[in-house]
């Protein structure tokens, strides 16, 4: 489907006029989504279901900059993960291995992002791998991904909401956790409901609040450690000395991946907020190099300090996973060694903003998610509509209905139900994160089947296929460790297999359920798009063979107006004989 200029303009300035002149009035970038999206529409049982066709005329807005962008890719999803409960990788295996653990799971994620970058930064939608899912290898892994990904978010904000009200408490005791949960919903809720700008800034000023909280830890617990703190002497090396670094054996270094997977979760996020960013081919692959520091300052360098000033036998390390108690968080108690002993209060109200900031980013995921699965005819067709500010609002109320429900669930039967819900999600982000492996080396298959240039797409990931491969690779290895971890983990509960593996079944579930009823519901024969007859223009930020000469146009608009009219004119001919050539 390769697509060519609509008239054919001999001049280069022309075409690259002709060329800008569509791309501007495409900035909206019509949203998603699958290739056969309005015949599954026609056939979907969701049709049948709906009282009220989705309103189409309505589409999201791109608002959010590219420091929003960045600053989501930076900080966007640290909360409690890596505040709270990464103490107890140490705890569990000793500092080296809760670092080589988070090392490996931080260059798996990152693989992801380049990945994933590659397709988005060329087709930004707010599906995003569930819509690449379904349109490059087939609709039934597209309507897995996206359910799958979808309750992944959803039953995330009662798990984020009940951290806050334990945050909250540490001042305020007085008030039940569900106070403090509707104190927190409903604010977010709508702020969500104003415009997706509102959720950019509301983002990047909550991110830098918890960056400069990492970057203050991390100078301040190094120096404390290195003895640089009068009349607080830090313990150097010793906590990695005399076998300390690594305990427990290959079975403990299995588990703390859970750890490392909770915290890096929500890395991928950056793909859908994409979907209503301003020129995507430019903030997207700006965000990927962003994610590489966020990796390896606000997680390696993170585990490591705190590795280096608590020992793996101090208990606070789990005290502060198993009941939230901020005083007892790793980097309160770092902050308390080297002698700031108001740092309880200032990392408690860190943690909440980091809360608000992962709630904010729940709901947002959930809601475009939803609204691209019904846009797809993936789910009913209500939840497809979006109002003139370019905001979801069914798919926004379904999220917020199904998160208070859940959030019930952690009040009644002494939580029981909620935790075998989250147990569902909790291997989600690595079975989307594998996935999307598959989706990229079948997406680069289809690329080069259509004879479609790779100088065209406005970010390429390095040294492909190995990426894409190591991801599987990396992710098939990590199920096997979970799976390992949970049999050697002393003493064995069965539960432990079942809580592990259960997601999987879920995953298992909604891919089979589709795939019958596309064969015998649908009648469609061809499960697998075929590399040909995969849509490469739909959604696209310009037609295949026109990114040149955009990317070219704009480098030409930033060059000095006022200078030398000779290095203009040099410039010119240099841009016609590229176009030649």
């Amino acid at each position: 489907m390769a697509g060519t200029p609509s008239r054919e303009l001999k001049d280069p300035h022309q075409v690259k006029d002709a060329v800008l002149s569509e791309s501007t009035a495409d900035d909206a970038y019509p949203p998603p989504e699958y290739l056969d999206a309005e015949a599954t529409k026609r056939t979907s049982i969701w049709s049948k279901l709906s009282f009220s066709g989705a309103d189409e005329s309505n589409e999201t807005q791109r608002g959010m900059q590219s420091r929003h962008l960045t600053m989501i890719a930076i900080g966007g999803t640290i909360g409690t993960g890596i505040f709270l409960s990464a103490g107890s990788a140490i705890a569990l295996a000793g500092p080296g291995s809760a670092l080589l653990s988070y090392f490996v799971v931080g260059v798996f994620v990152y693989t992801v992002v380049i990945t994933l970058g590659e397709m988005s930064s060329m087709f930004p939608v707010s599906g995003a791998f569930a819509v690449f899912g379904a349109r490059f290898v087939s609709p039934a892994l597209g309507f897995t991904l996206g359910w799958n990904y979808w309750l992944q978010w959803s039953l995330s904000i009662p798990s984020e909401l009940t951290a806050a009200s334990v945050i909250l408490g540490y001042w305020s005791p007085l008030l039940q956790p569900w106070h403090w949960a509707i104190i927190i919903i409903v604010p977010i809720f709508f702020l969500q409901l104003i415009h997706v700008r509102v959720y950019g800034e509301s983002e990047y000023w909550l991110s830098m609040i918890k960056v400069v909280m990492i970057v203050l830890f991390i100078i301040v617990g190094l120096i404390y450690d290195w003895g640089g703190i009068k009349h607080h002497p830090g313990p150097g090396l010793s906590n990695f000395h005399d076998g300390q670094a690594f305990i427990g054996g290959f079975s403990a270094f299995a588990q703390t991946f859970v750890f490392a997977f909770y915290s890096f979760g929500g890395i991928e996020l950056v793909a859908i907020a994409a979907g209503e960013s301003a020129k995507p081919y430019k903030s997207v692959p700006r965000a990927i190099k962003a994610t590489f520091f966020r990796i390896v300052i606000f997680y390696i360098l993170t585990i490591l300090t705190i590795g280096l000033c608590i020992n793996h036998g101090d208990d606070s390390l789990l005290t502060a996973a198993s009941d939230s108690d901020v005083a007892a968080s790793p980097i309160t108690v770092v902050f308390k060694r080297a002698g700031f002993g108001a740092a309880t209060h200032v990392v408690n109200a860190v943690l909440l903003t980091a809360v608000l900031s992962a709630t904010n980013s729940c709901f947002f995921a959930s809601s475009r998610v939803l609204m691209s699965l019904a846009r797809s005819g993936h789910a009913p067709r209500i939840f497809g509509r979006v109002n003139k500010r370019g905001v979801p609002v069914p798919a926004l109320l379904m999220s917020l209905t199904l998160s208070c429900l859940t959030f019930l669930t952690t009040i009644w039967g002494e939580g029981v139900v909620f935790v075998w819900l989250l147990n569902v999600t909790g291997i989600s982000a690595l079975l989307v994160w594998t996935s999307i492996g598959v989706i990229s080396l079948r997406f680069r298959e289809a690329y080069k089947a259509q004879g479609l240039d790779l100088a065209d797409l406005p970010y390429r990931q390095p040294l492909y296929p190995l990426l894409p491969v190591g991801v599987i690779v990396l992710g098939v290895l990590m199920f096997i460790a979970q799976g390992y971890a949970a049999v050697r983990q002393r003493p064995f509960d069965p539960k432990n297999v079942v809580a592990t593996y259960i997601g999987i079944a879920l995953y298992v579930i909604l891919y089979t359920g589709y795939s019958a009823y596309e064969r015998f519901y649908i009648g469609k024969k061809q499960h697998f798009v075929g590399k040909r007859d995969v849509d490469f223009e739909t959604s696209a930020v310009w037609k295949p063979g026109e990114g040149a000469v955009i990317v070219e146009k704009e480098r030409e608009d930033r060059l000095p107006l006022s200078g030398s009219r000779s290095m203009k004119r040099w410039y010119d001919i240099w841009v016609a004989l590229r176009r030649h050539a």
